[in-house]
């Protein structure tokens, strides 16, 4: 057989449909490559590509036994087909495996989604605050740029990463998520890049890293500040140039990857001390998103709770409570430490507790981050007019209570003092503080000064 010219061949190619997979092989063959050499391209593209090409490369091998049966290949070649390369083999498992990991990780995904209680379209909040970070969302969407998303615990950091993931023109590719601070370093390695089968102790497999699952889409690091100093390098590497190797190969592999990573520790103190690389903070730093605390965006407090009142009330078959003015008020001046995250809690709590329109916020008894008595807590009803029992009544009282001592610092005698701002004698305040289990964080004073008060 005279093998086609160079051009020709390179004609064909770029034609794709044109060729078929018995041509493309022939050519190769024709042109003297071996058919080891040809087994082990197709290898090295489903390494690449997996598990996209995984179909073709099982009916590449077909199409070789077919015709390896008809004569077309050189006899010499039979035994290459009929029992092949161990890297095909190896290849084929692999991208079985890619396969099923994606496969979990999108359904992990799902999941997480419709346990989270906020879908990409929930994002909920017409602030000035949150108006910023939705602009801001939009803005950086359609790009490939790396995004750094700031802010403390429970603001919503991976739900405004998926919103830019599903806005973004990766939607229908995989969003993997990792967070680093859950992960011991280690493992760390591991989970970002994979491992080969053997590469250390207990490795009995190969392992398909973060950034190979998240090939072509969306990779979310959570807690990034926590990623150990002697494995930035190699996360500085991979938004550099997109390659990496797995532990225990000297095989690199390239992906197309979008990385957003999130943090709630200030990267650029950790940078000034030490602690985090300059370089790296400069590469994640390309477009910052800082989602401010619940606190500093108190006018969507009210949306919230009514966007979590229904939902938890359809997920508990109920029908939605309503909520008191003064409930209300307290939700809307506590200042909410855990932020969105605790506020969804609180609503979920109050949700399954409630009995015939019977609905009250139990808040904690005391936050570092309240200064005055009345934001710390409070369990309160939400209908007006309702009915309470003993117990409820006694439960309002100690709470009451809990609130003074909180105010005045735990001080319970003089102008300042709990039982004045009660409007009772002190000694009337330490017998109910005995029948109700609360205990005065003060002594009391010298007789002459009880006397006195």
């Amino acid at each position: 057989m005279r093998a086609p010219s160079d051009t020709a061949a390179q004609e064909r190619d770029a034609k794709g449909s044109c060729v078929s997979p018995e041509g493309r092989i022939l050519e190769m063959v024709a042109r003297g490559i071996s058919l080891s050499q040809v087994l082990d391209g197709l290898c090295r593209l489903v390494e690449e590509q997996a598990p996209g090409v995984l179909a073709s490369v099982l009916a590449e091998l077909a199409h070789v036994t077919r015709l390896t049966t008809l004569g077309q290949l050189a006899p010499s070649t039979a035994h290459e087909v009929n029992q092949p390369l161990p890297a095909i083999e190896r290849a084929i498992s692999h991208s079985r495996q890619l396969e099923q990991l994606r496969r979990a990780d999108e359904s992990t995904s799902s999941e997480a989604e419709c346990h989270g209680g906020v879908g990409i379209s929930d994002i909920v909040g017409h602030s000035e605050a949150m108006r910023r970070v939705l602009k801001a969302v939009a803005t950086v969407a359609p790009t490939d740029s790396t995004v750094l998303i700031g802010g403390e615990t429970g603001t919503g950091k991976e739900l405004i990463a998926r919103a830019i993931h599903d806005r973004s023109r990766r939607r229908s590719r995989p969003f993997v998520t990792l967070n680093c601070a859950a992960i011991p370093s280690g493992l760390l390695e591991s989970e970002l890049f994979g491992h080969e089968k053997g590469a250390f102790t207990g490795a009995l497999a190969r392992r398909v890293g973060r950034f190979e699952l998240a090939n072509g889409g969306t990779l979310f690091l959570d807690e990034i500040g926590d990623i150990p100093p002697d494995l930035q390098p190699k996360l500085l590497r991979v938004l550099q140039e997109q390659a990496f190797e797995r532990l225990g190969s000297t095989q690199t592999i390239r992906v197309g990857v979008r990385l957003i990573a999130a943090t709630n520790l200030d990267l650029a103190t950790m940078v000034a001390e030490k602690r985090f690389r300059s370089d790296l903070y400069y590469r994640l730093n390309v477009f910052p998103i800082a989602i401010p605390p619940l606190r500093d965006r108190r006018e969507d407090i009210l949306a919230l709770v009514d966007h979590f009142m229904r939902l938890y009330a359809g997920r508990l078959n109920r029908r939605v409570e309503p909520v008191s003015p003064s409930a209300l008020k307290a939700l809307t001046e506590y200042d909410w430490p855990g932020n969105v995250r605790e506020l969804a809690n609180v609503v979920e709590r109050a949700s399954i507790t409630a009995r015939d329109g019977d609905l009250r916020f139990d808040l904690p008894m005391g936050s570092d981050r309240n200064e005055s008595g009345g934001r710390g807590a409070v369990s309160v009803a939400a209908s007006p007019g309702e009915i309470l029992s003993e117990a409820a009544m006694r439960q309002q009282e100690r709470e009451n209570i809990a609130a003074a001592l909180r105010r005045t610092h735990g001080k319970i005698y003089g102008e300042d003092g709990a039982a004045r701002l009660l409007g009772i004698k002190p000694t009337t305040l330490l017998s109910r503080l005995a029948r109700l289990g609360l205990k005065p964080t003060r002594q009391v004073p010298f007789a002459a000064n009880l006397a006195a008060t």
